[in-house]
């Protein structure tokens, strides 16, 4: 029987890509199956690296686009799905989400505009958070997603206030989707095996429960409260509220109070009365 190491003897990961590959086939499938594909779905991988997710999507759908920055690794799945599915040969977080998928299949079928998409990958640990933060900026076109990411940042992703993990990316996920983590992945089902545990999240788009209508102000006013953690809001908001021409004193909220203990109604909230105060 051929080892893990054996099989990929011929390719060496490159550290720098962070890539760990995914050699169990029965978490594959599962992964796979979390995210519930039809026929006529429109999937997109993000770094299909040695096609462990790949050989069971594209048995389902014929409307899948993967996107690989490794040239050698996109070289190879072109030759071995020839025909079978879309390779992009891009940066993930360079891609256009809006144009470069629909375009690809909107030639031949002008409505798959009106579909949403289903994201799913075993994405790279080290741009984690910056790949959550595109697929939340444009959360208005995608349905679910299912991603493999360290287990500790997985659990940020659901973190509530006042828990030390509650910040910036608690509160992104949570009003733009409804995250879940679903299992986790020991080290053992990698080449080469990572140093943490891994697990699976699903998000569901636009399900949140909460609606905000200014997304750019929400995002800059979580992010400065959050800017110097272990001060007061008063303290990290203020060139926010100077830039903005708001005065604390017209809002009644206690900004004597920290950021990670600000539920997100609260944030919600305050974004209100800022909106209302500014020029």
């Amino acid at each position: 029987m051929t080892t893990a190491k054996e099989k990929f003897d011929h390719y060496r990961p490159k550290k720098f890509l962070g890539q760990n590959f995914l050699v169990d086939n029965n978490i594959a499938k599962k992964i796979v199956n979390s995210l519930e594909i039809k026929p006529d779905d429109i999937v997109l991988e993000i770094g299909p690296g040695q096609g462990v997710l790949t050989k069971y999507i594209s048995e389902i759908t014929k409307n899948f686009i993967a996107v690989e920055l490794d040239k050698s690794i996109y070289e190879k799945l072109t030759l071995e799905y020839e025909g079978r599915i879309n390779l992009i040969h891009k940066d993930f977080l360079k891609i256009n989400l809006q144009n470069d998928i629909y375009n690809i299949f909107s030639i031949n079928n002008p409505d798959v505009r009106n579909k949403k998409i289903k994201v799913i990958g075993n994405i790279p640990y080290n741009i984690t958070t910056e790949i959550l933060f595109k697929l939340f900026d444009s959360s208005d076109i995608i349905d679910s997603a299912v991603l493999m990411m360290q287990k500790e940042v997985a659990k940020r992703l659901t973190a509530q206030p006042n828990t030390k993990d509650y910040g910036i990316l608690a509160i992104q996920t949570q009003t733009n989707s409804v995250p879940k983590i679903l299992f986790n992945v020991p080290p053992t089902a990698f080449f080469p095996k990572p140093r943490v545990d891994s697990s699976i999240v699903k998000f569901d788009f636009g399900n949140s429960k909460y609606k905000i209508l200014y997304k750019d102000i929400f995002k800059t006013l979580v992010k400065q409260s959050f800017g110097q953690r272990r001060k007061t809001m008063k303290n990290s908001l203020k060139v926010f509220f100077e830039n903005n021409e708001v005065s604390f004193d017209n809002i009644d909220f206690d900004f004597t109070r920290r950021a990670e203990s600000v539920s997100i109604e609260e944030y919600i909230r305050l974004l209100c009365d800022i909106k209302e105060l500014m020029k």
